[in-house]
């Protein structure tokens, strides 16, 4: 527990095998449950969870990759069939610093955000000296793109996964229909703002171990985001007309037949 709330983490994994254990073993004693969602690892990531002794300790398998975006959604459907008052997100490649999730959850427990989000160039000291320079520019380019199809223009930093969501928020979100790979964040983002969530940043540590390679490709980002950020865009301006069609009924009279 958490000051009042029950909190879950979600840590999607796949192919983590040197780095799970580690993970689980540092999330916080004051979490409820730990809800590993082994996303069609092939180097028995799903068994070294399981295990690590840890009170509330889950493995969900994915039979194959599905992605960290569908990842995420297999441990939000477990959290809330568990009942926890509040879900986070913690990568299973120890990226994200275990001390950060206090600041992540106060926004939920004092009651003024119903999401969230890490936002590293808020951490005192900037972000600048430890994220690689292809990471700094495409997360300045995918923020700002971001601010515009979600409307959370007080947001940055959109690419952080580190994440806490409460329950309300959770069961707002259509599961099944978020993006199921990288871009899953701006995605989660555009879907909060049209149940109209309350969203905040909080300042959360930079982790880049020694060593540390990307995964992800350049090519590999443009078409998906592309994709994710014209979807959000689209949803955002149909819900803006809807609703100004919705207040226009409200001031014409009715009319007769």
């Amino acid at each position: 527990m958490y000051g009042q709330l029950s909190v879950a983490v979600v840590v999607p994994a796949y192919n983590e095998i040197a780095k799970i254990t580690r993970t689980i073993t540092s999330v916080p004693a004051f979490v409820d449950r730990i809800i590993v969602v082994d996303d069609g690892s092939s180097d028995g990531t799903g068994e070294a969870a399981a295990r690590v002794f840890r009170r509330g300790l889950e493995v969900v398998r994915h039979p194959q990759n599905r992605g960290v975006g569908s990842a995420i959604a297999s441990g939000y459907r477990r959290a809330l069939e568990l009942g926890t008052d509040a879900a986070c997100v913690m990568a299973g490649d120890a990226q994200m610093d275990p001390a950060d999730l206090p600041r992540l959850l106060d926004p939920l427990a004092e009651g003024y955000a119903d999401y969230a989000k890490g936002n590293r160039f808020l951490w005192p000291g900037g972000v600048a000296s430890v994220m690689p320079p292809v990471r700094l520019v495409g997360n300045f380019v995918l923020s700002w793109l971001t601010r515009l199809a979600s409307g959370y223009w007080h947001l940055f930093d959109s690419q952080c996964g580190y994440t806490a969501i409460s329950r309300q928020a959770l069961a707002c979100l259509d599961l099944g229909r978020i993006f199921p790979r990288y871009g899953y964040p701006n995605d989660i983002l555009s879907r909060l703002a049209c149940v109209g969530a309350r969203v905040v940043d909080v300042p959360v540590r930079p982790v880049y171990g020694p060593g540390w390679r990307s995964g992800i490709r350049p090519w590999t980002v443009v078409y998906p985001m592309s994709f994710v950020l014209a979807r959000a865009l689209a949803r955002r301006v149909r819900g803006r007309l809807l609703r100004a069609y919705r207040r226009r009924d409200d001031v014409l009279p009715a009319r007769l037949d």
